[in-house]
């Protein structure tokens, strides 16, 4: 019997495209976005600060010298945010829902920036129990140790837990962890495999 239900946050809840803070920074340096691509792929920076092994503001700097434009600190945290859409691809009717008869987390990878405009703009967000989030563990999914985290705040057994994302490396990820989790492909694939469990919403 599930007794917990574990999100991803991008692209299963919110929405999201860098393509969106790339054209931001093309503006601002001129450089084209295969070339912004490179550079950012390039370095390790993403991945450090998503693990929590660079604070924010240190990342900006270095990222600034990477692309080769100065630029302050609120200015990049909120061009680094713009690639959020507005609109959830989830209802919040949907947690308002499950909460109460079973225990909601979030397992993300993301960063301090990403996560505080994410709590700032999206409401919906207070229905969860506890957030799972790689720069806070020290680890990236598909890493084993992210889904252990989650597993240990599921209070509950990984057979107890359902996940949902929209990766299907971070599906599998949880699977070898024992976790019964599904690929994330719209609401209403989502509400077929909650039901498919007897999880009626």
């Amino acid at each position: 019997m599930i007794k917990t239900l574990i999100f991803d946050l991008g692209n299963v809840i919110i929405p999201f495209d860098f393509g969106r803070a790339y054209a931001r920074v093309e503006q601002l340096t001129g450089l084209d976005p295969a070339t912004i691509r490179s550079r950012i792929g390039g370095s390790d920076l993403p991945e450090r600060l998503e693990c929590g092994r660079i604070a924010p503001e240190p990342f900006v700097e270095e990222l600034s010298a990477v692309l080769g434009f100065p630029i302050g600190y609120a200015e990049f945290c909120e061009l680094w945010s713009s690639i959020f859409f507005p609109e959830t691809l989830l209802p919040e009717s949907l947690f308002e829902s499950l909460k109460g008869r079973f225990r909601l987390l979030v397992l993300s990878n993301t960063n301090p920036m990403h996560f505080g405009r994410i709590r700032e703009s999206y409401p919906l967000v207070r229905h969860f129990d506890h957030y799972v989030l790689s720069y806070e563990v020290g680890a990236l999914k598909p890493e084993p140790l992210i889904y252990r985290e989650a597993i240990r705040h599921a209070r509950c057994e990984p057979g107890e837990c359902f996940f949902t994302d929209d990766i299907p490396a971070f599906v599998d990820g949880a699977r070898r962890e024992g976790i019964d989790a599904v690929q994330f492909k719209g609401f209403e694939q989502l509400r077929e495999d909650l039901q498919a469990r007897g999880i009626a919403i």
